[in-house]
């Protein structure tokens, strides 16, 4: 079986854990502390903060931003939970917003109509390693006074007109999940040029310390180990050539799917750099099951990201949440990702698409 994912551990990793661990300082400490530098020098920001979770970074963004009950936070039900329970967490009401049909992220033509005098907060989620048109997106939330939080934690090292993702809104955050395109084990990261704000989801990440054992408001253990920033600084020394395998990885499937008959490739907008943290295919609702059951039982591993809306999610039904988003609604019926990742051959590449032709021949 060809899998979807598989994250790429190797010698140096180990190598660096077990330095770690040797210490005797494995808590969060001066491994941290490097891999926070380096990865703010990376998304080119003054600073960043590492969490436990791509989640704990948005529910600590949030926080440092101020949101708390009765606010609004719009942002895209197309996506992980994640996004959307972070926003629960603090107590706020999340705000779903339709998706562009082409790109699957936040459609900046339908934000405007959502905003009330309760809204505090954009989310656009970078979806799939693509990153959402920010231009507008940053326009909006200015005339507005808003704060705009990145959910980047599918998009390490994509860039927008010039910019990477995690520097363009007022906030980034990231997750170094063991699927993305880099990995801690578990782990996020908060990066801004506020060093106010970041310094909150410091405190915020703490107990609320300020100072050993000087608690100056609510917080959270959501610290980040020395063990997995080992992992991470290493990976991050390689991530640029993991994503230019998967750059290249999607550039090879496109093209031979490109003239299958039944099957659309991904579409990457202009003046952006696509990471491919998911390579997804759209297909019709009618086929799309019987053509994940057909891959998996010829050798490819798919997923689906995302079944279902998140305010057509158990959860939000029962909180009463509703919402018209025909695109989204459309794209969890269509949408089918495919092994994109660093660690496939040619040879992998060829047999997905040798399998996707067969299914086209059956009975697309």
């Amino acid at each position: 079986m060809i899998p979807i994912a598989k994250p790429i551990i190797a010698d140096e990793e180990i190598e660096e854990v077990v330095n770690v661990l040797k210490s005797g300082f494995i808590a969060q400490g001066p491994k941290v502390a490097e891999f926070e530098a380096k990865f703010a020098d990376f998304v080119g920001v003054t600073q960043a903060a590492a969490s436990s979770s791509g989640t704990t970074a948005l529910h600590l963004a949030l926080l440092a931003a101020g949101v708390g009950p009765e606010d609004e936070v719009i942002t895209t039900p197309f996506t992980f939970a994640a996004t959307g329970n972070s926003v629960l967490y603090v107590g706020a009401k999340p705000v779903f917003v339709d998706i562009d049909r082409d790109t699957y992220n936040l459609d900046p033509e339908k934000i405007e109509e959502a905003i009330t005098e309760k809204t505090k907060v954009i989310i656009p989620v970078h979806l799939y390693g693509q990153p959402a048109d920010m231009d507008p997106i940053n326009k909006i939330a200015k005339d507005n006074g808003l704060t705009v939080i990145e959910d980047a934690a599918q998009a390490h090292g994509a860039v927008y007109k010039g910019k990477k993702a995690g520097s363009i809104g007022d906030m980034g955050c990231f997750s170094f999940y063991p699927t993305k395109n880099m990995t801690t084990s578990e782990g996020g990261m908060v990066t801004t040029n506020n060093a106010e704000l970041a310094e909150m989801v410091r405190i915020l990440r703490a107990h609320g310390e300020s100072e050993r054992y000087t608690h100056v408001t609510l917080g959270y253990n959501f610290r980040m180990t020395d063990i997995a920033a080992a992992i991470g600084v290493v990976q991050l020394k390689k991530l640029e050539k993991f994503n230019e395998q998967r750059i290249k990885n999607a550039k090879y499937l496109s093209e031979k799917i490109d003239g299958i008959e039944g099957i659309k490739p991904p579409y990457v907008s202009p003046d952006v750099k696509h990471v491919f943290h998911q390579y997804t295919i759209r297909v019709d609702k009618s086929k799309r099951d019987e053509l994940k059951e057909f891959l998996n039982e010829n050798g490819v591993g798919t997923g689906i990201h995302y079944p279902k809306p998140i305010y057509q999610q158990k959860l939000y039904m029962e909180l009463g949440f509703t919402a018209s988003c025909p695109e989204a609604e459309s794209a969890s019926l269509e949408v089918l990702s495919l092994p994109v990742h660093p660690s496939l051959e040619t040879e992998d590449l060829d047999t997905i698409v040798s399998v996707l032709e067969a299914a086209s021949s059956k009975f697309l």
